[in-house]
C-alpha cells in the first residue's frame, strides 16, 4: 500500500503488515482500537487497554486477527476525524461508487459502555460499493485459540476468557467457518449498513440490538464534542492542540483515572527490532505532564481523578516511588515474551517493562510539579497527602546525591545530570507548596538541599569545551531531557541557551532530535525531545526559532494528526507505540509555553517557515 496525507491506492487484499503512520485510534475511556487507512482493525484489546488483545495483526500479521472492513475492487481512501471527536470517516472510491465509513468506540447515554461495542456505519454516497468483511479474532499473542459457538441467540467467538459477538444492519452474514464471521454487502446512493462487534471478558455479553447501535454512533459523536468544547485554547497551532487533547483523552482509563503512556505494545524503536517494550503503564513522568495540559484546558473531572488515583496509589506501594503503575494501581509484574513475530517481523513481542524496577530521581521533581500545578489551579491538599509530599521532600534531600538508571530507563547508573535538575525542582515546589500551607514542615532543609543541588550542577555537569550541560559529569555526552529545565525555570539563561546550541549541533537531523550521544545508531529520532527543543527555544527568549521549529514539528503528523513515539529523519516513517502520549503532551506543552511566552508579541502564523 502507498499512502501520502490524504489518499492512498490499495490492491483488494493487503499483504503483510502496514505503515505505522496508516492507523487512526479510535477509544471509549477504556481500550483504543487502531485502523488502518485500508478498513482494517488491527489492535483491539478487549476489554480494557492492557489486556492480551484479541486483535493484533499489527504484531502478528498471520495469527494476530484482525476486523476487516473493505471494497473487493481496487479504491482509494481519504479519512479525517469527525471535528471535535474520536470518530474516524474514512471515504472510500472505486471505479463503480463513492462510500463512507464510521468508526466508533461506542459510549453509553452515562459516559463509557460497560462492554466494548465497535460500530462500522457504512453510508452510499454515489453509484455502489461492494464490500467485505471479516471478523477473526486471533490467538491473543500465541497465548489461545479462537472458536466459533453456536447458541440460542446466534453465534458467538471465544477465545480464552474472551466472547465476541457480530450484529448488524444489511451486512450480509455468511458464516466463516469455525474461527471467524465473514460477510458481503453493496452500497448505493441512499443505503446504510452498519457492522457491529461487542465483547466481554469473564462476564456476560449483551448482545444489542443493531438499530440502537446506529444512534449509539451520532451519541457518540455528540458525547465526544461536548467533551472538546470543555476545554480552551485559542493560541497558535489550535488544531494541533485539540487533535492531540483528544489522543490524550484516548489514553486516560476511566475506571480509575489512570494514564497510559501510549495505547499498543511492542512496537520497535528501529527498524532492526530489539527495543521493544509495553507502554500500557501509567508513568509518574507522563502523567505530570498531561495534567500540565488538563490543568491548562480547565477539565476539572480528568485532572481530579488523575491526582487523585496517582496520590492513592503512591501511599498505598510507598513510601518509595515507583517509576510506573498498572493502570488499575498496581506494581507491575515481571516481563513476558511471546512466540509472534512483531510487527514486519521485528520483534520481540513482550507485556511487561523492565524499567518497573529502577531508581529514577527525575519522578520526584514530575510527582511535586503535578501538585503544585494543581493547587496553583484553585485546590486543596488533604492531610494524608500532605505529609506524604513533605515526607517525599525530605527524601529527595538525601536520595539527589545518588546515582539513578535517569529519564531514559538505562542500564547502567549514572549521576544524570537531568535528574538533579529534576531533584531541584521537586525542593522547588515543595518550599512553594509549603509557604502555601499546603505540605507541613520547615522548608529551611529544601532550601539548603536546593542551592547544594543547582551549585552540584553548575559545577560538575556543565562542559566548558562544549559549553553545555552534558549528560553527566565526565563526559562530553549529550542528553536532551536537560531540555525540560529551561520550563521548570532551573536555567533560563545563557547556560541553557548555549546548551541549545549544542544539542542542536549534535543531537538534531533537521527539525528531529534524537535523545542522546550515540542513540542514532540504535534508534530514529525522539519526538517529545523534538518539542521540548522548541519550549526550550521559547524559554530563553529565541521566539522566532522556537516558532519555526514548531510550524515543522506540527507538519509531521500522519494523515489524521496522530504521533509515535520515534520519527526516523530519514523518511518521516513512524517508530515505537503509538499514539504516544509524551509525543503529544510535548506537543500541547510547548504550543502552551511558547503562547504564554509570546503573548504580547504578533501571532505565531502556524505555518511552515522553514525549508
Amino acid at each position: 500500500m502507498t499512502t501520502d496525507n490524504d489518499t492512498a491506492t490499495t490492491p483488494i487484499r493487503r499483504r503483510g503488515y502496514v505503515d505505522l503512520r496508516s492507523y487512526g485510534a479510535l477509544g471509549d475511556g477504556r481500550t483504543v482500537a487502531l485502523v488502518a487507512l485500508d478498513g482494517s482493525v488491527d489492535w483491539f484489546p478487549i476489554p480494557n487497554l492492557d489486556a492480551t488483545p484479541v486483535f493484533a495483526r499489527l504484531l502478528d500479521e498471520a495469527e494476530g486477527g484482525s476486523i476487516e472492513l473493505t471494497p473487493t475492487q481496487p479504491f482509494t481512501a481519504k479519512r479525517r476525524y469527525i471535528e471535535g471527536t474520536n470518530v474516524l470517516e474514512t471515504t472510500f472510491t472505486t471505479e463503480t461508487g463513492v462510500a463512507t465509513v464510521t468508526d466508533a468506540l461506542v459510549t453509553g447515554i452515562a459516559g463509557r459502555m460497560p462492554w466494548a461495542e465497535l460500530a462500522r456505519r457504512v453510508d452510499g454516497v454515489s453509484g455502489t460499493v461492494r464490500f467485505r468483511w471479516k471478523v477473526a479474532p486471533g490467538t491473543c499473542l500465541a497465548t489461545a485459540s479462537p472458536w466459533v459457538q453456536k447458541t440460542t441467540h446466534g453465534a458467538v467467538i471465544r477465545v480464552d476468557s474472551v466472547m465476541i459477538a457480530v450484529r448488524g444492519v444489511d451486512h450480509g452474514p455468511r458464516g466463516g467457518g469455525d474461527r471467524a464471521m465473514v460477510g458481503r454487502f453493496s452500497t448505493t446512493g441512499t443505503s446504510r449498513h452498519l457492522l457491529t462487534i461487542v465483547g466481554t471478558a469473564n462476564e456476560p455479553l449483551h448482545l444489542p440490538d443493531p438499530t440502537v447501535v446506529i444512534d449509539g454512533v451520532d451519541r457518540t459523536i455528540a458525547n465526544w464534542q461536548n467533551w472538546s468544547r470543555e476545554f480552551s485554547y485559542d493560541g497558535p497551532w489550535a488544531d494541533a492542540v485539540s487533535r492531540s487533547a483528544l489522543a490524550l483523552k484516548l489514553l486516560i482509563y476511566s475506571p480509575t483515572g489512570a494514564i497510559a503512556a501510549a495505547a499498543t505494545t511492542s512496537l520497535p524503536e528501529n527498524f532492526s527490532g530489539g527495543k521493544n517494550w509495553d507502554y500500557r503503564y501509567a508513568w509518574i513522568r507522563d502523567t505530570a505532564y498531561m495534567l500540565h495540559a488538563l490543568i491548562r484546558f480547565g477539565l476539572r473531572e480528568e485532572t481530579h481523578a488523575a491526582v487523585s488515583w496517582l496520590l492513592k496509589t503512591i501511599r498505598r506501594h510507598g513510601p518509595e516511588l515507583h517509576v510506573f503503575y498498572t493502570l488499575d494501581g498496581e506494581l507491575p509484574g515481571l516481563v513476558d515474551e511471546h512466540a509472534v513475530p512483531g510487527w514486519k517481523g521485528r520483534g520481540p513481542v513482550v507485556t511487561g517493562n523492565p524499567a518497573s524496577t529502577q531508581l529514577q530521581l527525575g519522578v520526584f521533581g514530575d510527582l511535586f510539579d503535578v501538585i503544585r500545578l494543581y493547587v496553583s489551579a484553585g485546590n486543596v491538599l488533604d492531610a494524608d497527602t500532605g505529609r506524604m509530599l513533605a515526607g517525599v521532600a525530605d527524601r529527595t534531600c538525601d536520595a539527589w546525591r545518588q546515582p539513578d538508571a535517569g529519564i531514559w530507563e538505562l542500564g547502567e547508573q549514572r549521576h544524570y545530570t537531568s535528574s538533579k535538575m529534576g531533584c531541584w525542582q521537586a525542593l522547588t515546589c515543595a518550599i512553594e507548596l509549603c509557604e502555601l500551607g499546603q505540605i507541613p514542615g520547615d522548608p529551611s532543609r529544601w532550601r539548603a538541599e536546593r542551592g547544594l543541588i543547582e551549585e552540584w550542577v553548575r559545577v560538575h555537569c556543565w562542559s566548558e569545551k562544549k559549553q553545555s550541560y552534558v549528560a553527566y559529569p565526565g563526559t562530553d555526552e549529550l542528553d536532551a531531557s536537560v531540555l525540560l529545565h529551561g520550563p521548570s525555570g532551573f536555567d533560563r539563561g545563557a547556560r541553557m541557551s548555549s546548551t541549545i546550541d549544542a544539542i542542536i549541533d549534535g543531537l538534531t537531523d533537521g527539525p528531529l532530535v534524537y535523545r542522546y550521544s550515540g542513540v542514532e545508531a540504535e534508534e530514529a529520532a525522539f519526538v517529545a525531545c523534538s518539542f521540548w527543543l522548541a519550549s526550550a527555544l521559547v524559554c530563553v527568549g529565541r521566539h522566532d526559532e522556537s516558532v519555526e521549529l514548531m510550524n515543522e514539528l506540527v507538519a509531521l503528523s500522519n494523515d489524521v494528526g496522530l504521533y509515535s513515539e520515534m520519527i526516523d529523519p530519514a523518511d518521516s516513517s513512524f517508530l515505537g507505540n503509538l499514539p504516544q502520549g509524551l509525543s503529544h503532551l510535548a506537543l500541547i506543552n510547548a504550543a502552551i509555553t511558547i503562547e504564554e511566552l509570546t503573548r504580547n508579541q504578533p501571532k505565531a502564523s502556524g505555518k511552515r517557515t522553514r525549508s
